[in-house]
């Protein structure tokens, strides 16, 4: 930034109207832009009152900058909000940096919206109009009637002091009398004010207090309500000043022309105490400065001075300029500035738009999501959430189907929150590899470990918005969401608000939004999909698709048949791999026994044992899912089966799953109950686990005693007492069949 525009920018600054951090901040600013000490130190001199040789160059010393350093934006942007204007885009557009930014605030030049009502560019002077005829008394009359109750105790001050600038300044006062009490009293006074308050200095004026006090004193603890503040400017000339207070719709009580260079606005806060009070104002402040109205930070106090109307200062009048403008009350005001802020899109009719509708965001994952909505993925504890998400990202990143879903291709954020970075890195490698994707679209893939470093989402979601504004992502998934939840999970109103991130992430990015989160506890298959999900209802309400996983009971026969299925694929891999495969018929490849015989004949060992033993450790604990959908944008999808096949998600291809219930809740004593067989229900079970193993084996071959021991996972002492047991089997050498009935 040019030196001279960031100079000219400072000539509208006054020394004296800035706190010490901000003075501070101001020369900060000129040192990282390039200007000298000396032009600080020449702006400095201005706040006589303030001003000490060589503390300038003593302070510049001791800058030394750091990471976010203070810059020229500041003091342009100081500059502006006291009325300066320049068509230099260089100096209105600078960057600023010293500071995380808001979530309310726009990124960008300060051209852009920033809460401002005003814009200065094209406010006209209004101009303050002195009354017609001088009544000195009318004029305190009415502003005490519109400011105070009849028992309300008033201080005032008509005695003042020179001060060693040639200004005045006023003493304590007097706060002996009520507003009912000086009103009869001004009344008879025949426009001799003086008479009623007490004479005052013609040069100097005279103050009032705008809020009553307890008759004990005149300090903030003596307020005995805290009905108004004072909001004076003397930056702006007095018809800008009365301009921007009336556009602004201020609740002001008393308008009072100080007979100086300001306006005194008499606002109504209507606190119930100091520390809402200082709320209010806080507030008030910072919406007047963003408009153009620097204000005097210590007419902040409740206890404050302001001008009385109805006396002469110097020769110029103090006068009642007008009563009761802008909003009724500071609720009012407050809900229409914001309001006013809200950036909320204007209704349009619907007759505009008939014949030539949007088009549809176009889906991300078909018959699911669209891009740029959101989608839930819900499910109890070890169900493989975090897999399944880094399966979605894959999918996304190499435009494959996802669960028999087809997806769009595209760039994608993981947003890993629980992992280590390591971990999260392989798994990725682990996830590629066992769904047998080739990492063609590796650049697809941005990961954001933030594992020890997650910050609420409320402040997580405008840092991800920064980094991701030009990246283009179709998705940003987030792993898991209890590690950014803002607020009690139960509490509707804070869960709509922690949910209102996600919209804000998809509206500034234009990009999807993925997320997981856990069930609640107990039983899950008695529940509508949209009451599973821990927490307030609005996790289930707010999603654009909520996707749902809730276990299903494996038996243990469906569980051999699982094992017996998985060794014979084992074995088929391995006799396939040895050029083999020819060895084993259709009908081979279904029994598990005779599959490990044909290796046994066709392989070394150590060319399938470990694999099937690998197979088989995974098949006994690989666990078994449904999916279900709630869907906003598509019709709801058939429900899809699959097993956790750690590490990946597999359709249940044979329909086995197909009629298991999820279990529903119910009393853990009623569970227990219905789970307990009788004698003679044991007994069966156990004949027909044996029958189904023998059937397995044998396929039309001849069954050994250790192929049974084998897939029933028993020892084979316990197989020959299971077929004595039975009765239905004859054993010889270590064979056994079926008896002839």
């Amino acid at each position: 930034m040019r030196q001279y525009d960031l100079l000219a920018a400072l000539d509208h600054i006054k020394p004296a109207e800035l706190t010490y951090q901000e003075w501070l901040n101001v020369g900060m600013g000129l040192k990282e832009s390039g200007c000298s000490v000396k032009d600080w130190d020449d702006w400095s001199r201005r706040d006589s009152a303030r001003y000490h040789p060589r503390e300038c160059a003593e302070k510049w010393a001791s800058f030394r900058g750091n990471g976010n350093p203070i810059t020229a934006g500041t003091i342009v942007q100081m500059a502006l909000s006291r009325g300066w204007q320049t068509a230099c885009p260089d100096v209105r557009g600078v960057e600023q940096h010293g500071r995380e930014m808001g979530w309310e605030e726009y990124i960008g030049g300060l051209c852009e919206k920033d809460g401002r009502v005003v814009d200065q560019n094209w406010v006209e002077e209004a101009e303050v109009q002195e009354p017609a005829e001088w009544n000195p008394e009318n004029q305190l009359i009415r502003y005490l009637e519109t400011l105070f109750e009849k028992d309300d105790i008033v201080g005032y001050v008509t005695r003042s002091f020179k001060k060693e600038d040639g200004g005045y300044g006023p003493t304590k006062g007097c706060y002996d009398r009520t507003a009912g009490t000086l009103i009869e009293q001004l009344k008879g006074c025949g426009g001799d004010l003086g008479a009623v308050l007490g004479d005052y200095t013609p040069a100097a004026g005279a103050w009032i207090r705008f809020n009553p006090l307890d008759g004990n004193g005149v300090k903030n603890e003596n307020v005995s309500a805290f009905r108004y503040a004072l909001v004076e400017s003397d930056t702006l000339p007095i018809g800008k000043q009365n301009a921007i207070i009336r556009e602004l719709d201020l609740p002001v009580a008393a308008l009072v022309h100080s007979g100086g260079k300001s306006l005194h606005a008499i606002v109504r806060i209507d606190a119930g105490n100091y520390e809402e009070y200082r709320r209010r104002i806080d507030y008030l402040y910072q919406v007047c400065e963003k408009n153009g109205l620097m204000l005097d930070k210590q007419n902040r106090n409740p206890s404050r001075l302001s001008r009385m109307p109805g006396v002469l200062r110097d020769g110029r009048k103090q006068f009642l300029a007008d009563t009761n403008i802008g909003k009724a009350s500071w609720e009012e005001w407050r809900d229409w500035i914001e309001g006013v802020n809200d950036d909320l899109p204007d209704p349009e009719p619907l007759a505009a738009v008939w014949d030539n509708l949007p088009a549809l965001s176009p889906p991300l994952i078909e018959g699911v999501l669209r891009q740029g909505h959101k989608m839930l993925l819900a499910g109890p504890s070890k169900a493989g959430k975090s897999f399944s998400l880094i399966e979605l990202c894959i999918c996304l990143a190499e435009g494959r189907p996802w669960l028999g879903f087809a997806c769009a291709r595209g760039r994608v954020l993981y947003v890993n929150l629980e992992l280590d970075r390591a971990s999260c890195l392989h798994r990725f490698r682990d996830v590629y590899e066992a769904l047998g994707i080739a990492p063609e679209h590796l650049k697809n893939i941005d990961i954001w470990n933030l594992r020890g470093k997650s910050v609420p989402m409320d402040k997580l979601a405008p840092k991800l918005i920064r980094r991701a504004a030009k990246k283009d992502y179709i998705a940003v998934v987030i792993d898991p969401i209890y590690k950014v939840i803002t607020g009690d999970e139960n509490s509707a109103d804070q869960m709509a608000h922690f949910c209102n991130q996600f919209d804000k992430v998809c509206t500034e990015l234009g990009t999807a939004v993925i997320y997981c989160h856990h069930h609640s506890k107990g039983a899950q298959g008695g529940k509508r999909s949209m009451d599973r999900a821990s927490g307030s209802g609005v996790f289930a309400r707010d999603p654009d698709a909520l996707l749902d996983l809730i276990e299903l009971e494996v038996s243990d026969d469906l569980r051999k048949q699982i094992e017996n299925k998985a060794v014979c694929a084992a074995c088929m891999a391995a006799l396939t791999e040895a050029g083999k495969a020819s060895e084993a018929s259709q009908d081979d490849a279904c029994s598990a026994a005779v599959m490990r015989e044909i290796c046994q004949k066709n392989l070394p060992e150590q060319a399938y044992l470990p694999r099937l033993e690998t197979a088989r450790k995974a098949a006994a604990v690989c666990t078994a899912w449904r999916l279900e959908g709630t869907l906003r944008e598509f019709p709801r999808f058939p429900t899809r089966n699959m097993w956790f096949d750690f590490p990946i998600h597999r359709l249940d291809d044979s329909g086995a799953l197909a009629d298991i219930q999820a279990e529903a809740a119910a009393m853990p004593w009623k569970r227990a109950s219905a789970k307990k067989k009788t004698p003679k229900e044991r007994e069966k079970e156990r004949k027909d686990s044996v029958m189904t193993a023998y059937e397995a084996c044998g396929i039309g071959e001849k069954v050994t005693i250790n192929d049974l021991a084998e897939y029933m996972g028993v020892s084979e002492k316990t197989v020959r007492r299971r077929l004595r047991d039975h009765g239905g089997f004859w054993i010889e050498d270590g064979e056994i069949g079926l008896k002839k009935s």
